[in-house]
């Protein structure tokens, strides 16, 4: 049986969350006592499936997971969890000196692989860094799906002009490529401008870059009236 969760429907959500799978009670116990002294809150399960199967938190947070384990290892978690589109910085435990499986883990995407028995402090360190790439993921993951909701709300023809102008190209060009006025393109450059909030052409380029928008594909197809 896996400890009860720390947190209610009724408590607020804890600042950051450090799972820590591993079937060995003992290491288990003592992992989440250091983790807890040095004020993280902590989840633990004895196996794999238990973890699995427990809802990600909407907090920042990480895995301390066991590379040996029963019914599945620490490898097929962390596939899992990839498998899942999980932004969950992984951290591998392995009592045996598995090069192989290191290597296997890393490329996976692991944060960090740790031989025991480790030093408290080598945890440590290796956690602050996964709980600080948690964070700036789900910065990066927030500002995107705030700029996606914003490009969203552009016309089939601002789409043409934003792509055009990320590309460099001047108002008289694009007017050209796209067959309309030059006055009507500074419109609708003015209007796109407004909506995604930018303040440069330096900030729209960096947009199309973080949207990877190719308007030449799906919206130059489509006529719109100048």
């Amino acid at each position: 049986m896996f400890s009860a969760p720390l947190l209610t429907g009724t408590m607020a959500e804890p600042a950051s969350i450090v799972f820590v799978v591993d079937d060995d009670e003992s290491l288990r116990r003592s992992l989440e006592r250091l983790l807890r002294v040095n004020g993280h809150t902590v989840q633990s399960f004895p196996s794999a499936p238990a973890f699995l199967h427990y809802p990600d938190p909407d907090c920042p947070s990480c895995l301390v997971l066991d590379v040996r384990m029963p019914h599945l290892t620490g490898l097929e978690v962390q596939q899992a969890v990839n498998d899942a589109h999980r932004a969950l910085p992984i951290i591998l435990m392995t009592g045996y000196a598995d090069v192989d499986t290191c290597v296997v883990g890393m490329k996976a995407g692991a944060l960090d692989f740790l031989l025991k028995p480790f030093d408290d402090d080598e945890l440590l360190r290796a956690v602050a860094t996964a709980l600080h790439r948690s964070r700036e993921s789900r910065r990066e993951r927030a500002e995107y799906h705030a700029l996606r909701e914003r490009f969203d709300l552009l016309t089939a023809r601002e789409r043409q002009v934003f792509d055009l102008v990320s590309k460099g190209l001047l108002n008289k060009q694009i007017a050209g490529q796209l067959g309309t006025k030059e006055g009507t393109v500074k419109l609708h450059r003015a209007n796109l401008v407004r909506k995604l909030g930018a303040h440069s052409i330096t900030d729209l380029v960096r947009m199309s870059d973080r949207l990877q928008v190719d308007t030449a594909s799906p919206t130059a197809a489509i006529k719109v009236s100048a």
